[in-house]
């Protein structure tokens, strides 16, 4: 990236494309969208012991830390890591559990970390506290609302480690609750600049950008209610602050903040290139969907279509034309 994004950013540590592993080269970081939505994750950097409750809209939410403290947003590096090599099974046709064997270095680089001794520390450190927090909380997932406890992360276990007692390879099995969000597809692509972004409020904002946003031209929200949805433990006015700066400095990925009157914060979408791999649509694909769907803008359709595409996980299209045209006539509006 250049220009104001760069300010404030990590380095990007591996540029050499030694990105994601598992065994799935290349897999395009993924969210999901019920921990995107709802301030599961501590966004403090020093162990936090908080009980958090969170309602709203019918959302009740309650996290639990173990003596370790709960799971950071920095934890959720390893749950995002997951979804993403699942997600590129599934769009290659692989069968999937909830257990993953993992390499803890593949891990590290696909999250832009260091991969010296305290990163692997770290990274344990990370495991014990996604498998400490425990969760009591009605969102649904996969179209199942089930008012449950459990934890982010099932189990996990250090398989192997070097001569030095660095960990090698981890399995981690995921819960049921997260498992059956990936299933359902309801996860969302992240920037791989998300994890350059130093802050964990940085963190946090962006992904509630991207839930809310997404592909629209802008996204507006009052402050208080922001802070709410944030999960920030500050008062608003430091809240508020924390915003202001980050308008300043201005280098979220994708997207660029504003304030409104009436204290209202504006999220507007970057505007990004065409993905090199995006399939091509013919003029006489264009014509049809104009046939499909009188009156509609065919070149929104077909933005939209790609950005659907896009979201989940690029996957190999064969017939362009023939998907473009099949998911046209799924659209209730144009």
């Amino acid at each position: 990236m250049t220009g104001p994004m760069n300010g404030g950013l990590l380095p990007d540590r591996h540029p050499t494309g030694d990105f994601f592993v598992c065994d799935i080269f290349g897999a395009s970081p993924k969210d999901d969208l019920a921990s995107m939505e709802h301030p599961i994750f501590s966004l403090s950097t020093r162990p936090d012991r908080r009980v958090l409750s969170y309602a709203h809209n019918g959302v009740a939410v309650e996290v639990v830390p173990s003596v370790k403290g709960r799971a950071t947003i920095h934890d959720k590096d390893i749950l995002i890591y997951c979804i993403s090599q699942l997600v590129a099974a599934m769009n290659a046709g692989r069968a999937v559990g909830r257990t993953l064997t993992l390499r803890a270095h593949d891990l590290l680089v696909a999250t832009n970390r260091d991969t010296g001794g305290e990163s692997y520390t770290r990274l344990r450190e990370g495991f014990e506290r996604l498998a400490g927090t425990r969760i009591t909380t009605n969102i649904d997932t996969g179209g199942i609302e089930a008012t449950r406890g459990f934890g982010l992360i099932e189990s996990w276990e250090i398989l192997r480690r070097s001569r030095g007692g660095r960990m090698i390879s981890v399995t981690v099995t995921l819960s049921d609750w997260l498992y059956r969000a990936v299933c359902a597809r309801s996860v969302l692509t992240l920037s791989r600049d998300y994890f350059r972004l130093r802050k964990p409020l940085e963190r946090r904002i962006y992904e509630l950008a991207r839930k809310h946003c997404g592909r629209q031209a802008e996204w507006a929200i009052s402050v208080p209610v922001l802070h709410l949805k944030s999960g920030s433990a500050s008062p608003v006015r430091v809240f508020r602050a924390a915003l202001r700066r980050m308008i300043e400095e201005d280098h979220l990925p994708e997207y660029s903040l504003a304030e409104r009157a009436g204290d209202v914060l504006v999220v507007t979408r970057r505007a990004r290139p065409r993905p090199m791999d995006a399939p091509i649509l013919s003029q006489e694909a264009l014509e049809a969907a104009k046939a499909l769907r009188p009156g509609a803008d065919v070149y929104g359709l077909q933005a939209r279509w790609l950005a659907w595409w896009d979201d989940t996980g690029r996957p190999r299209v064969q017939a362009p034309d023939r998907a473009f045209l099949a998911w046209v006539k799924t659209q209730k509006d144009g």
